[in-house]
């Protein structure tokens, strides 16, 4: 290591001790591979304990021409957090924000300001006194997933009536034209004129409620969605992560800028109740999410399709996650991944790669069936499964409607959840997503990659469920389809046969999505897996004109001013 990096890891120590300046291989493998995608080398992983710190850090980085990636829980899909590659033009140092948890409830619980490592699930705890909830419940994204992510990330919107996690409150710090740090703040919150000041009142919550502006020209939620969701005969998609519209500051920056805190809405928690509709005919659940989205008085909470097979690649290899969350809760998962992860690095060094799975998969295979009976007859009856989740007032409306629809049909049945079934099935639709990865991690002999989309179709598009060319379907060995259906987002995962180019097919899946009129990707973002399209690209270089965060994002230039 040359004098200089020396130095630059020696001030990192000088402000945030010893113990919290990773550098070693082993210290810094979980924070610098994806989930699922991605991963590269680092100097240095940081992590701050305050935010006053995290400036700090940021000045020192900056100051020794580093490049910053700011990685929050870092359970993204797309390796959006994490290095890439070893083709940097600058030492990289990751700043980890999970020691900078705080959660601070304004305006009586209708908003809330949020910290770089508050995660979704410790904010549904603070909230739920209020009787209110955040913008995202569990989900694929919230298992473990931290507040910021999303917003940065546009992610979210399982819940039908929430869209994507938006907010045009936020403080942050970027590097300007002239390559100086600075702090912005836009939080609607007076806290003092310099950094230290803001950084130091805000982390203390040392401010009065006459201090936050409640200023109605900025909001803290996306305000359209729920209309632009109901317009079913829109020929363009409802939300997808390149939309301009939805790009503001921290909003969609991906990790461009180093946000230190975000404001967001609160929503009142509604109670519900849940329908599992299963059938063998695309058409059948065009004309119920017609139905939901045009005709019910109320918007829907939530619609969650899952296919037959990713419905029985979730139930065997998805199990354990399914019976962890069950037994511990989501708030237990980031230090169950953080010991797997370790005891993984061990194991390959000594070439054991992918035993922990296999050991895990026979100890879950001896366990009883973890889902309920009338999912399981459904499962053995239909191909295409969706889980309904309506509020009361409107479950009379719903049981009516489909009684009525599959009264002369026989492609397809509902039937109504019990409170357990209900929380089950979203359960299960939810592991599944974790589910084609251990798939990869237990036939490494027979599996190359996974092939992993998440896209947008157009509102009105009948044809949702796909039919892949015969050469291309040769190349893949399970196919699994599953997301949130009323918003026509899916998740495709695609495990693929040894021997084949993974990248390869993805480009080639572009084209046909192209013909189709889809938008890609619609909530996990780009990360280093797609393109960004021009809005989304012209929104990173505006945030960060000289090229210094998180870059190559995007498939874009990784070097400095972008050249």
């Amino acid at each position: 290591m040359h004098t200089q990096s020396s130095q630059t890891i020696q001030n990192l120590i000088n402000i945030v001790g010893q113990q919290h300046v990773l550098t070693s291989d082993n210290d810094t493998r979980l924070y610098r591979q994806g989930r699922r995608y991605g991963s590269g080398q680092v100097l240095a992983v940081v992590v701050p304990g305050t935010l006053l710190e995290q400036w700090q850090v940021l000045q020192a980085t900056v100051n020794a021409d580093c490049i910053v990636i700011m990685q929050a829980a870092n359970t993204g899909l797309t390796g959006g957090s994490t290095p890439f590659g070893d083709d940097y033009d600058r030492p990289v140092v990751l700043i980890s924000t999970r020691r900078l948890v705080g959660i601070q409830v304004i305006n009586e619980g209708k908003q809330v300001i949020c910290l770089p490592g508050a995660t979704l699930d410790k904010l549904e705890k603070d909230l739920a006194p209020f009787n209110r909830e955040p913008h995202s419940v569990i989900g694929s994204s919230c298992i473990g997933a931290s507040v910021l992510g999303g917003v940065c990330n546009n992610s979210g919107g399982a819940l039908v009536r929430r869209g994507p996690a938006y907010t045009e409150l936020a403080l942050y710090a970027r590097v300007n034209d002239s390559g100086e740090l600075e702090l912005v703040n836009h939080l609607g919150v007076n806290l003092g004129e310099t950094p230290e000041q803001i950084l130091t009142a805000l982390e203390n919550k040392n401010y009065q409620s006459n201090d936050i502006i409640n200023d109605s020209s900025c909001c803290a939620s996306d305000q359209r969605y729920s209309y632009d969701v109901k317009q079913v005969d829109e020929n363009t998609p409802a939300r997808f992560n390149a939309d301009p519209s939805r790009l503001f500051e921290a909003s969609g920056s991906a990790g461009k800028v180093c946000v230190f805190a975000v404001r967001l809405d609160t929503f009142e928690k509604i109670p519900s109740q849940v329908f599992y509709v299963g059938t063998n005919s695309q058409d059948d659940l065009t004309e119920i999410r017609r139905f939901l989205l045009k005709d019910l008085p109320h918007l829907p909470i939530a619609g969650e399709y899952i296919h037959r097979v990713a419905y029985d690649i979730g139930a065997e290899y998805g199990k354990d996650s399914f019976m962890f969350i069950e037994k511990f809760g989501t708030a237990k998962v980031p230090a169950a991944f953080a010991m797997k992860d370790k005891v993984d690095g061990y194991l390959e060094k000594v070439g054991l790669r992918g035993l922990s799975d296999k050991v895990l998969q026979i100890v879950t295979k001896i366990l009883p069936n973890h889902l309920p009976k009338r999912m399981n007859e459904f499962r053995d009856l239909y191909e295409h499964h969706l889980m309904i989740r309506i509020e009361n007032q409107d479950v009379d409306h719903v049981e009516q409607y489909l009684k009525t629809y599959f009264s002369d049909k026989s492609s397809g049945n509902y039937f109504h959840c019990t409170e357990e079934e209900g929380r089950k099935a979203f359960l299960h639709r939810f592991a599944v997503a974790g589910a084609a990865i251990r798939y990869r991690d237990t036939h490494r002999s027979e599996v190359e990659d996974i092939v992993a989309l998440d896209i947008a179709l157009r509102r009105n598009d009948r044809e949702w469920a796909e039919t892949l060319p015969k050469a291309m379907d040769e190349k893949i060995i399970h196919k699994l389809y599953y997301g949130h259906f009323l918003c026509h987002v899916f998740h495709q995962d695609y495990i693929v046969q040894k021997g084949v180019d993974p990248l390869a097919m993805e480009h080639e899946m572009w084209h046909l999505l192209d013909d189709r009129g889809a938008e890609y990707p619609a909530e996990h973002n780009v990360g280093h897996l797609y393109v960004a399209k021009p809005a989304l690209k012209n929104h990173y270089q505006k945030l960060d004109p000289t090229n210094r965060f998180n870059v190559g994002i995007g498939q874009t230039s990784k070097l400095k001013y972008w050249k």
